[in-house]
């Protein structure tokens, strides 16, 4: 059975709850607007019943427009989301460990463990990360895979247990690292990490930051490039990962880190730009399943690591000398599949809210298959 047959088949009957002393309850009272949500909730007996009892939570509940969205937009039919495991973990990757009222929020990004702990979907420790933040007429942002982002309709129903917030769309859940990087149009990155073997180690490990250059950085030291060892872009590629430690853009601050070949990397952060020795980030928190990767806008130079960011530079300035553009097109992209959609939100700075802050670009209903094809991956890899 596909998923949008699953999910119409789910949607059948409605939630009577009478009254809020549990969060099931309190789902119930807003059933004109939850009435898909609830359907689906009464048809998963098990998961109902560990809701009911839930304590200290944060709901996210997508609205029956969200939900239809799904349906109405699931291109993919022909992928097998029909399965009880995925749509418990969509389920439990919108509820946020702890109580989260929208005064809580603020224009400083804030990422919140869920209750998707499945290491088939996930291998963060504490539980997958949602990105939470808020401009200040507390409008609430939630931000998942491939920055991907719904907005809090709702505030703030109270329960015994907690709160809830009615959003208008679905989150999805943080995709394998090669699908997260050629989605995000990383596919430079995703080439070099391939071509060094290191993409199942990536797959397979828990809690990793990955610094990874976009294709422009990629094709300006092609010259470079070319003309290393196996060995050598092992290293330059090993300088981009810091495994052990899942570093969100809150957590960067002037200081160092110990990347995976053992080379400390310098991270600065001036005038609310942060840098990774020379390199600017120019696109932070891209979750993927086992940690979060960061867009920074050069390839970083292992044998080059006291290089410090040149703050007037009005373009980045490769971290090798003498490098230029290779002959042969953007660099290790030649075996990495073109995604046929990428996300604009993952590639670039996006808007600004009246405080300043980045804010990600909505990007509206996507199918089924974007809400579970990561997670699918990652569970036959």
């Amino acid at each position: 059975m596909q998923f949008k047959e699953f999910l119409l088949l789910s949607l059948i009957g409605t939630s009577t709850a009478q009254n809020a002393s549990n969060l099931t309850d309190a789902l119930g009272s807003e059933n004109s607007t939850l009435s898909s949500l609830n359907s689906l909730l009464q048809q998963n007996p098990q998961f109902l019943q560990s809701l009911g009892n839930a304590t200290n939570v944060t709901f996210l509940a997508p609205n029956n427009d969200a939900l239809n969205a799904i349906m109405n937009n699931n291109t993919n039919s022909s992928s097998p989301i029909s399965s009880p495991g995925d749509l418990d973990a969509l389920l439990r990757y919108h509820i946020l460990n702890g109580t989260y009222y929208a005064s809580d929020f603020g224009n400083t990004s804030q990422f919140i463990p869920t209750q998707l702990t499945n290491s088939s979907y996930t291998n963060v420790t504490g539980g997958q990360r949602v990105e939470c933040l808020a401009d200040s007429n507390n409008n609430v942002t939630f931000i998942s895979a491939l920055r991907q982002n719904v907005s809090a309709v709702t505030n703030n129903i109270n329960f015994t247990g907690g709160t809830i917030y009615i959003v208008n769309g679905v989150l999805s859940i943080p995709q394998n690292v090669t699908d997260t990087l050629a989605n995000a149009n990383l596919t430079a990155a995703a080439g070099a990490l391939a071509a060094t073997n290191q993409t199942q180690n990536l797959t397979d490990g828990r809690n990793v930051t990955i610094f990874a250059p976009n294709n422009d950085a990629f094709n300006a030291i092609g010259s470079v490039l070319s003309n290393q060892t196996t060995d050598q872009l092992s290293n330059i590629t090993g300088y981009h990962v810091v495994n052990g430690t899942v570093a969100y853009s809150s957590d960067l601050q002037n200081g160092t880190l110990t990347t995976e070949n053992g080379e400390e990397i310098n991270i600065s952060v001036i005038n609310n730009e942060t840098y990774v020795n020379s390199a600017r980030l120019t696109v932070p928190d891209i979750l993927f399943s086992n940690g979060v990767i960061h867009v920074i806008d050069q390839v970083l130079n292992p044998n080059n690591t006291s290089v410090a960011p040149d703050t007037t530079a009005t373009s980045a300035t490769p971290a090798y000398t003498s490098a230029s553009s290779g002959t042969g097109g953007i660099p290790f992209t030649s075996g990495v599949t073109t995604p046929t959609t990428t996300y604009p939100a993952a590639t670039s700075a996006g808007g600004q809210t009246a405080e300043g802050a980045a804010m990600p670009i909505q990007t509206g209903a996507i199918g089924a298959a974007a809400l579970f094809g990561g997670a699918a991956m990652l569970a036959n890899f």
